[in-house]
């Protein structure tokens, strides 16, 4: 197969490769890439991880993974047999000094067969505890010398708190030029997402009315009917609030509220995100009861299934206080969003797994209409359905069809599936493609990373400080604590889910 690709050489080192992340995230985007003639003549990749594998064996690990996860189905023959050699195995330890020097020998030999200096990206799919780690040996062998050629990927989360942050973005740093980190988030490769800077910015309808004068509120949910699963070591640590809203939700809230960028040069995104973070009012102490709601499941039903609280999860304290639910209200103080409510909830064991992003506008200044014209008035409003169904909805009123004058809100609606019969690349496709190229825009820089913790700390704080007496306090299958109507009920709104249409 012929590659298109404009990358040059590359060579992609996956420390952990044997992980979850690798199997079914990783290898299948990879190979996705592959056949879309993404990938470059010269590429390679050597997994590192510390099972004692041959490259055969790893291999076909990484087949099933492809076979199972892959949006392009199960793979063909010939097309596995003209993949798989670009993978090959290295048994190793994170803080041995010969796993570093056996990676630059493999590398080397690779350069000489290629005669030219490969993209070398190091992609850290290991728990954060290991980030330092390795991140030094990479720095005290030599291997990230190179500045532009050398590259270091780390998934979230990027730091537990503020001051975490601070320490891993200080050490990084130390070996690494900025232009070389590149922080992951998923959410932001989903095409879904990358389409609200074109909704916005591509079209002259929707940009005016982009702001306090128009818009009265915005919500951006994001629901999961799953639980945390083999994830209870994990969550016990993080928790909602850092596990989705530190980053996933206020990567949306920022495309949302963000200023134009002069041109779509990644600084330039991302400074325009920074301004945003940097903008949120700061809550006091005090203030914290009033801007944020958390909570934690308990048993329920999801599906006709009875399934357990978060307590009765594999790995997690029986009198645990961690949130698996968090809603809060944030505020941006700058000209555009003065006054505007931003609400942002997400919780596991839900009734439906959504993300979607409703714009709810104000009411017409003056109803001319009868008032039995009006019984059915809905005020207008814009959804951004992100998954499982993407697409965009926007309602408004018309009149309905009779002798009489009565309106009835009515949508009209863009539906991916209907519109696009092409394959929707997966998000990693597409971040995977932009750090091979060098393309930073869609990765956290950080001071946007810091911004970003910054803004939720007093909330964490206050919520360690004062831990719940009350979970769980809402069921499996339920939309979260009752609580949380609450906070967006005291300023007259509710919160609202309209998705697309199942198809």
């Amino acid at each position: 197969m012929k590659s298109t690709a404009k990358t040059g050489p590359t060579i992609i080192i996956i420390l952990g490769a044997t992980g979850d992340l690798a199997w079914r995230k990783l290898i299948p985007a990879f190979y996705n890439l592959y056949l879309d003639k993404w990938i470059p003549h010269e590429f390679a990749i050597i997994g590192i991880g510390r099972s004692k594998l041959s490259d055969k064996e790893f291999q076909n690990h990484l087949h099933e993974g492809v076979d199972k996860n892959s949006r392009s189905g199960k793979s063909k023959k010939s097309d596995w047999d003209n993949f798989s050699p670009y993978l090959t195995y290295q048994k190793g330890h994170f803080n041995a000094d010969s796993t570093y020097s056996d990676i630059e020998k493999r590398i080397k030999i690779l350069e000489k067969k290629w005669k030219v200096t490969a993209t070398k990206i190091f992609y850290l799919a290991v728990p954060p505890n290991s980030f330092e780690e390795i991140a030094l040996k990479l720095g005290s062998s030599g291997l990230a010398k190179n500045k532009l050629q050398s590259r270091i990927v780390i998934e979230k989360p990027f730091g537990h708190d503020l001051d975490s942050a601070k320490h891993l973005n200080d050490l990084l740093h130390g070996i690494f030029d900025e232009c070389q980190i590149y922080r992951i988030d998923h959410y932001l490769g989903k095409e879904t997402v990358q389409n609200i800077l074109a909704f916005r910015f591509a079209n002259a309808l929707f940009e005016p009315t982009w702001n306090r004068n128009y818009i009265d509120s915005v919500q951006i949910t994001v629901s999961e009917q799953l639980g945390v699963e083999n994830r209870g070591n994990y969550y016990e640590t993080a928790g909602a609030l850092r596990d989705m809203i530190q980053n996933h939700l206020l990567q949306l809230f920022c495309l949302i509220a963000m200023e134009p960028p002069v041109s779509f040069e990644a600084d330039e995104v991302r400074n325009r995100k920074v301004d945003v973070l940097n903008a949120i009012r700061k809550i006091r102490p005090e203030e914290v009861h009033q801007n944020a709601v958390r909570g934690q499941y308990g048993a329920g039903w999801i599906q006709g299934k009875r399934v357990k609280g978060y307590r009765q999860e594999p790995d997690v304290s029986k009198t645990s206080t961690k949130e698996t639910f968090a809603a809060v209200k944030l505020f941006i103080d700058n000209w555009r969003w003065q006054g505007v409510p931003f609400y942002l909830r997400t919780g596991k064991r839900m009734n439906e797994t959504i993300s979607v992003i409703t714009i709810q506008f104000r009411p017409v200044p003056h109803q001319s209409f009868p008032a039995e014209a009006t019984g059915n008035w809905q005020p207008n409003r814009l959804v951004l359905n992100l998954q499982p169904h993407m697409g965009i909805r926007m309602r408004f009123q018309a009149k309905r069809p009779g002798l009489k004058m009565i309106l009835y809100p009515v949508d009209m609606q863009f539906n991916y599936n209907e519109s696009y019969h092409t394959g929707t690349p997966e998000a990693y496709e597409t971040l995977l493609l932009d750090i091979m190229e060098g393309d930073s825009t869609l990765f956290m820089r950080a001071d946007q990373v810091e911004a970003a913790w910054k803004a939720l700390m007093p909330i964490i704080d206050s919520w360690e400080t004062n831990p719940s007496v009350n979970f769980p306090n809402y069921e499996a299958g339920m939309q979260g604590p009752e609580d949380s109507e609450a906070l967006i009920a005291k300023d007259g709104h509710s919160w609202v889910i309209m998705p697309t249409e199942r198809n």
